[in-house]
């Protein structure tokens, strides 16, 4: 009985402990999580987790309880006798062999039908996106629709997406843990991934396989859309040109909105001030080589790039592969020494002043 209070009130003890973990642990707090799929891929292999759980937990449950039972029922006593002896029993071991042999079929046959439905091809009508991965960035290119993009896959809910991924460089791993599981890519070899997203929004994707010192800083967004939004995006990625008609506004927020659209900020620039600093942007531009490895254009985009598109870079929520928010301070300070921001990437040091590096951020906001 001692025994019995002393476990009970270890058990209080700790219930509050175990608590907040379990309240720390929950997915609603962590948005690149594994844990709420919203997409048919997802929910493939989050069911099969489920049922591994579900069979695990009673594992444990009878184990444990049995153990727990047979410590508090048959505890030996100094003044027992010795136990009568028993070797091996033929009914007992065909028990405890059948019955896991049965719990790993019953996870074994939803696991093997999922590998299958992953696996299947996706029907013709699938929007088609290649991924390439770059250390340390991701670009997109949509070759039925003629653009290309960096670090912000957009996606239409409802429609089965088909990514032809591959890398430029090293291996990485191309993870959207909303949408579906860890596919690493590799040079010279294709790796294939589908998946129809259930909700619009915006969400957070990461590389999962160690590809250089700026590994934890690969990331990228993934722009769940309706087929309406969508469209209307592609629409003006098909129209943006390498040199903007005049500079939109100030940078945007991480929240998703309508291409083109200025996020409301602070009080903005004069719009003359604006145009001026994205004209002496636009020389800069072109002064310092900064086409030798940065494309303007999202339509027929050259490949082999060293750098990332950026026909789009205005309207994004981040910069660095989601290592820094999209404002004007942040742009200029990239700019102007990107080693001290995200040290190891290509881009070099160019020597860019202060004044300059703010017209050149004038003018790469223009393009949105």
């Amino acid at each position: 009985m001692p025994l019995r209070t002393d476990a009970l009130r270890h058990l209080r003890r700790w219930l509050p402990v175990l608590a907040v973990v379990a309240a720390a642990c929950s997915p609603d707090r962590y948005p690149q999580t594994a844990l709420r799929p919203i997409s048919d891929f997802a929910r493939i292999g989050d069911s099969i987790q489920t049922t591994t759980f579900y069979w695990a937990f009673a594992v444990f449950v009878l184990v444990e309880g049995a153990l727990v039972f047979a410590i508090f029922r048959f505890r030996g006593k100094p003044t027992d006798a010795e136990p009568r002896q028993v070797h091996g029993n033929t009914t007992i071991e065909i028990v405890w062999t059948v019955i896991p042999a049965l719990i790993l079929a019953a996870i074994a046959v939803p696991t093997v039908r999922g590998i299958f439905e992953t696996a299947a091809v996706p029907a013709a009508d699938a929007l088609k996106v290649q991924v390439i991965g770059h250390q340390w960035w991701w670009e997109f290119r949509y070759p039925d629709l003629g653009i290309t993009t960096a670090n912000e896959v957009h996606i239409p809910v409802g429609q089965t997406v088909s990514f032809r991924m591959g890398t430029a460089d090293v291996v990485h791993s191309f993870w959207p843990p909303r949408f579906a599981g860890k596919r690493d890519v590799f040079p010279n070899r294709e790796t294939r991934l589908w998946f129809k997203a259930e909700e619009p929004g915006d969400y957070p994707g990461q590389c999962a396989e160690f590809c250089g010192i700026q590994h934890g800083r690969m990331a990228f967004r993934v722009r769940a859309q309706t087929a309406e939004e969508f469209q209307s995006w592609v629409a003006h990625m098909q129209e943006l040109k390498a040199t903007p008609p005049a500079p939109p506004g100030p940078p945007p927020d991480s929240a998703p909105r309508a291409p083109g659209k200025p996020a409301e900020q602070g009080p903005p620039a004069p719009p003359s001030a604006i145009a001026a600093a994205a004209t002496a942007g636009e020389k800069l531009f072109l002064a310092k080589g900064c086409v030798g490895c940065h494309s303007l254009n999202a339509v027929n985009a050259p490949k082999g790039m060293i750098g990332p598109n950026l026909a789009n870079v205005g309207a994004r929520s981040f910069i660095g592969a989601g290592s820094f928010k999209n404002t004007d301070e942040n742009l200029a300070r990239w700019i102007q020494n990107p080693q001290l921001m995200k040290e190891g990437v290509l881009m070099p040091n160019l020597g860019v002043s202060p004044e300059d590096a703010k017209s050149l951020a004038a003018y790469l906001r223009a393009h949105q």
